[in-house]
């Protein structure tokens, strides 16, 4: 199968440029970076049309994955047009700092594209009066590998392959245990520049479960939000990454697909009948294969990134949104809650599809929004 660059949607919300702190209201500019404003103007106001404020009002800090940082935009900027009242200002500063800020009560939820730890639940207990954090899947997405090296369009890779391009092993992009998975492709006598995240990541944490549950023998680390392999470079957030990869021929690296949109992606060989391109779909497929191992009102998932199924992109994170279940701020709450549910329900989750990102299955998202309903 020939697989071509990936060719995206010109409109895009929200764009590698956006970093910081964004705090949007209705009456703001269009401050994510959209492209053909007419389109844009009348595709939030039919989403706005149908958002429930409620009580909603003041504003609302929140933190954590940069990887949904774009969606968040997106959704903020829909929301804060239909309730007046309200401004959002998501710093998506990454997963270990938005999970940090919500353990120390300076968040009202935090984005983060790994579950909480059992350290990090029981730390949750002193901001949540009554109650504990809790993850909701929200978001989903595949991690695209994005790649730079001239004249090669159409790059497959294995889990192997990978886990020794990252490690240092293959060093060389002519390498012949590329030139095997590659046999059409004109491989260039150049070294490979592998770029990890600097900062404590969920899309690292994401990444490197995939190496380890997929091969072992050559990913011998323990996983975690933070980089453990030795060599490499460092950039800071998926759209740092972004940014150097396509800066620096020879690069390679890991990032959430919506900031992959300038960049040759590698199509995977999972032993599926053909390599699977990172796409929403393949996404959707692999997250529907997981499981709901959070307990209570937790909804944590286990996702299976070793699935050979046809069309499943096996290098898949989910986003969660943390909140507390109970002991949530009061003067918050209810800003909070009416933004979760609007970006739960079918038209908020429809937001993510628009953006190359993987809407969750529908059995997930049902229990999402009762247990959002319920946040108190």
């Amino acid at each position: 199968m020939k697989l071509q660059r990936m060719n995206r949607r010109a409109l895009s919300l929200g764009a590698l440029a956006v970093s910081g702190a964004l705090a949007l209201s209705a009456c703001g500019t269009d401050d994510t970076g959209t492209s053909g404003s007419g389109d844009s103007s009348s595709s939030s106001t039919a989403a706005a049309g149908s958002i429930q404020c409620d009580d909603a009002s003041g504003q609302i800090l929140a933190d954590g994955s940069s990887a949904q940082k774009n969606a968040i935009d997106a959704w903020v900027k829909n929301f804060t047009q239909a309730c007046s009242g309200v401004q959002i200002n998501y710093k998506g500063g990454g997963s270990g700092a938005g999970v940090t800020a919500f353990t120390q009560g300076t968040v009202a939820f935090a984005g983060s594209d790994s579950a909480l730890e059992p350290e990090e639940i029981e730390a949750s207990k002193e901001v949540c009066s009554g109650g504990q954090g809790i993850d909701l899947p929200m978001v989903g997405g595949p991690i695209a590998v994005g790649y730079n090296v001239p004249g090669v369009d159409n790059l497959v890779l294995d889990a192997p392959t990978l886990a020794q391009i990252f490690d240092s092993k293959i060093t060389n992009w002519n390498d012949e245990a590329i030139a095997k998975l590659n046999p059409d492709a004109e491989l260039p006598d150049l070294k490979i520049q592998a770029f990890h995240r600097s900062e404590d990541s969920g899309t690292t944490d994401n990444f490197t479960k995939y190496l380890i549950e997929t091969t072992p023998d050559n990913w011998n680390y323990e996983g975690g939000k933070a980089w453990q392999a030795k060599g490499g470079q460092a950039a800071s957030g998926s759209a740092g990454m972004a940014q150097q990869v396509q800066q620096n021929s020879g690069a390679i690296g890991y990032m959430e697909l919506s900031y992959a949109k300038e960049l040759s992606v590698v199509a995977i060989d999972t032993g599926a009948a053909a390599p699977v391109a990172a796409s929403v779909d393949g996404a959707t497929k692999a997250i529907a294969d997981a499981k709901v191992v959070g307990t209570g009102k937790d909804l944590a998932l286990e996702l299976n990134y070793a699935t050979q199924a046809d069309g499943a992109y096996p290098i898949t994170l989910v986003t969660y949104e943390i909140v507390c279940d109970k002991g949530n701020k009061a003067d918050t709450l209810p800003a909070t809650k009416a933004f979760l549910t609007y970006i739960a329900s079918e038209e908020g989750q429809q937001v993510l599809a628009d953006n190359d990102y993987a809407p969750m299955p529908a059995d997930i998202i049902s229990k999402v929004r009762t247990t959002v309903s319920e946040l108190s």
